[in-house]
């Protein structure tokens, strides 16, 4: 191949990828995404994210944003989970599962221990015939028409949907939660960040 036909397969990735968060403004359900920024916005407990392969990366970022707004949250690794890790999980907790399929097995094993403590489950997959979107108290519905690789199977423009989707929840959940200049310096002093918020005061 030539390095132009190399650029247009770039080219064709970012086309692609930025079609697919923009498409979401249609297919999301507004119904949906409200009420898992509300769940949220209200917890009591922390929100605890879990998730395999590049589900579990979307899961992480998830984690990262949502301390950032001052939303207690944090990552479970699907394999620790299941040799006592699961004991982090208590009833007023929001439980979040990711999963492409839905029908991730190491993740379908987490939901009875979920279920018993009477945390509440939050299915996020494409497939609303899945195991995962069946067992959760609200189903994420996020879908793309297609990946970017030839195949497509390699999951780059679903993680990213995923990832923008509750991007798009952490920045409505500054409104909901009312969260100030103030908080986000008291744990954001460090780095280009800090110094501007430092800057305005």
């Amino acid at each position: 191949m030539t390095n132009q036909e190399y650029v247009e397969i770039i080219k064709n990735t970012l086309t692609i990828e930025a079609a697919s968060i923009q498409n979401l403004t249609k297919t999301l359900s507004e119904e949906k995404v409200l009420k898992v920024m509300q769940v949220i916005g209200d917890c009591k407990g922390r929100v605890i994210v879990s998730g395999c392969g590049t589900s579990g990366v979307a899961a992480k970022k998830l984690v990262h944003t949502l301390t950032c707004v001052e939303r207690p949250a944090l990552y479970l690794n699907p394999t620790d989970a299941v040799h006592g890790a699961l004991g982090v999980i208590q009833k007023d907790d929001v439980f979040i599962l990711i999963s492409k399929g839905g029908n991730t097995q190491e993740l379908i094993n987490l939901i009875p221990a979920c279920k018993k403590k009477g945390a509440t489950l939050i299915g996020v997959t494409e497939n609303d015939e899945s195991v995962i979107a069946k067992q959760a108290d609200i189903l994420l519905k996020i879908k793309v028409e297609k990946e970017p690789c030839p195949f497509n199977m390699l999951a780059t423009a679903s993680t990213l949907a995923v990832m923008s989707v509750f991007d798009a929840i952490a920045i409505a959940l500054m409104s909901y939660t009312k969260y100030t200049r103030e908080q986000f310096l008291l744990i954001h002093p460090g780095g280009a960040v800090g110094e501007k918020l430092l800057a305005k005061q």
